[in-house]
C-alpha cells in the first residue's frame, strides 16, 4: 500500500512523541530539595496569613456588642443565670452551675462527692494538674491509670488492674477533644460501684451516640479558659445529675445562693456563708461564654473539617496516624491537631522530622503532655491521707508522649495552608532515606 507524504510525516510525529513520553516516564522524577538542605520552603505564605488562620479565640461583632451593652446597662449578674439556662438547653441537663474557672468547678466536684477520707479515685496520669491535685484538700487519694496509646484516653484495662478495695470513684479526661468510651466506662463504674466523673474541659460539644460529653457521668466539668473549645478568657461549668450534687457543689463556692434551694434542701441553711469559698464566674466571662455557645457547633465543625482535609493526606504517609475514634463519636479538637509518629515505620527519627518541618515553615511541636504521677506533690506523704502507690511505668502515657506531634488547628478555612503543610510532609517523606542517615 502506498503511503502519502502527509501520512508519513504524521506517523513520524506520533512515533516521536510516544518515544519521548516513554523516555520521560523512565527518567526518575526530580525530587525537590529539603529546606533543611538549602532548598525552597514548602510553606511560603506570610506570617500574617499563618497567624490569621490559627487565631484563637475568635471574637466577633456579637461578642463586642454583648460586652458593651453589659457595660452600659450594668445588669452584670443577670448574665450568670442566662448562661446557665443556655447551657442546660444545649446539653439537655437539669442542673448546672457556672464557676470562675474549670479548676474551681473540679474542686467543687470533689467536695460534692462527700466521700470518706482515704477514699481512692481512679484517674488518668495523662491529664492536667487540676483533675488530680485538688483531691488532697478533701482527703482523697488518686490512683493513677494509664491511657490507650491509640486514643490518649482512659484505658479500662489499666483501670481494672489498678482497682483497689478503697476506690469509690473514677475520673476520665477527654483528651484533645476525643470522647472517652463512656458507655463502657459507665458499665465498668456500675460493675464496681464507682461514681463516674468527667473532666470535659477539652471536649465541649463532643458526643458519643448523640449524648454530650459532660453529661455521661454523675458530674461533668467544662473550662472556658482562653485555649478551650468555648473560650471566655476564664470561667467554667459544672453539670450535675442530681440535685444533691448540684446543691452541695454550689454551696461550696457560693455563699449567696443556698437560700434559693428548696425548703427541704440540706444546704439551704448555709445561706450567707457557704463553705468558705467564692467561685462565682465573672459576669463579663459569662456574657462571652453565652455568646460563644450559640456558635459552638459551627466552629467545632469548621475546625474538624479543616483537620480532616489535612490528616487525610498526612495519614497516607508511612508512620503517621491520628487518635482513633469510633464511628459513634463526634469529636472536637482542643489546642492542637495531635498526630502520632512511628519512627520505625517512617524510617527516621522524630527529632529529624521536627527539624525538617521547622525548616519547611510548618509550625510543629513534639512537646510532652503532663503525666501527673511524675510530679513531686504525689510523692510527699504529708499532703495525703495515705501514701500513693506511684506506678513505676505507664507505657501508654510514655508511648503517646514519645510519638506525639502537635500541629496548629486551622480555625478558619485555609486550603492554601493545608496544601502547603501537606506538601511539606510529602516532600520530607520523599527524602526519608536520606533523613535516616543524617
Amino acid at each position: 500500500m502506498r503511503i502519502s507524504r502527509r501520512d508519513f510525516v504524521r506517523s513520524a510525529v506520533v512515533a516521536g512523541s510516544a518515544a519521548a513520553a516513554t523516555r520521560a516516564a523512565a527518567k526518575p522524577r526530580r525530587v525537590e530539595s529539603l529546606a533543611i538542605d538549602g532548598g525552597l520552603k514548602a510553606v511560603t505564605l506570610s506570617d500574617d496569613r499563618h497567624r490569621a488562620a490559627i487565631k484563637w479565640p475568635r471574637y466577633g461583632e456579637e461578642e463586642k456588642r454583648c460586652i458593651l451593652e453589659l457595660l452600659d446597662n450594668n445588669r452584670f449578674y443577670e448574665e450568670i443565670p442566662q448562661l446557665e439556662q443556655a447551657t442546660k438547653e444545649y446539653l439537655g441537663a437539669r442542673h448546672v452551675k457556672a464557676h470562675c474557672n474549670g479548676t474551681s468547678a473540679l474542686v467543687s466536684m470533689f467536695f460534692a462527692l462527700d466521700l470518706r477520707k482515704g477514699s481512692e479515685i481512679l484517674v488518668p496520669s495523662y491529664t492536667a494538674w487540676a483533675t488530680v491535685a485538688p483531691m488532697w484538700l478533701f482527703g482523697y487519694v488518686p490512683v493513677f491509670v494509664d491511657i490507650n496509646p491509640r486514643t490518649a484516653c482512659f484505658d479500662l484495662g489499666s483501670a481494672e488492674r489498678r482497682l483497689t478495695p478503697q476506690c469509690r470513684a473514677l475520673v476520665v479526661m477527654h483528651a484533645w477533644g476525643l470522647p472517652c468510651e463512656m458507655d463502657q466506662i459507665c458499665d465498668f463504674g456500675k460493675k464496681h460501684g464507682l461514681i463516674v466523673l468527667e473532666d470535659a474541659a477539652q471536649a465541649q460539644g463532643a458526643t458519643l451516640r448523640g449524648k454530650q460529653m459532660g453529661t455521661w457521668g454523675a458530674i461533668g466539668v467544662f473550662s472556658f479558659q482562653t485555649s478551650k473549645v468555648l473560650p471566655a478568657v476564664e470561667g467554667g461549668m459544672g453539670v450535675y445529675q442530681t440535685a444533691e450534687y448540684f446543691e452541695r457543689a454550689t454551696t461550696f463556692g457560693n455563699y449567696d445562693l443556698p437560700g434559693q434551694f428548696p425548703a427541704d434542701s440540706r444546704y439551704r441553711g448555709y445561706q450567707g456563708t457557704g463553705f468558705g469559698s467564692k467561685f462565682r464566674i465573672h459576669p463579663l466571662a459569662a456574657a462571652l461564654a453565652r455568646t460563644q455557645l450559640t456558635g459552638l457547633d459551627q466552629r467545632n465543625a469548621l475546625i474538624v473539617a479543616e483537620v480532616r482535609k489535612l490528616n487525610e493526606r498526612l495519614t497516607q504517609l508511612p508512620g503517621l496516624s491520628e487518635q482513633q475514634a469510633s464511628p459513634e463519636m463526634r469529636r472536637v479538637h482542643w489546642a492542637a491537631n495531635l498526630l502520632f509518629f512511628d519512627e520505625a515505620a517512617a524510617g527516621f527519627s522524630k527529632d529529624m522530622l521536627l527539624r525538617a518541618l521547622k525548616s519547611e515553615g510548618v509550625r510543629a511541636s513534639g512537646a510532652r503532655y503532663d503525666e501527673q504521677h511524675q510530679y513531686r506533690l504525689y510523692t510527699e506523704a504529708k499532703w495525703w491521707h495515705h501514701p500513693l502507690q506511684i506506678p513505676s511505668s505507664l507505657p501508654g502515657c510514655e508511648q503517646v508522649n514519645k510519638a506525639s506531634i502537635r500541629l496548629p488547628l486551622f480555625t478558619e478555612s485555609a486550603p492554601d495552608l493545608i496544601d502547603q503543610y501537606a506538601k511539606a510532609f510529602e516532600k520530607i517523606w520523599a527524602h526519608r532515606d536520606a533523613l535516616a542517615k543524617a
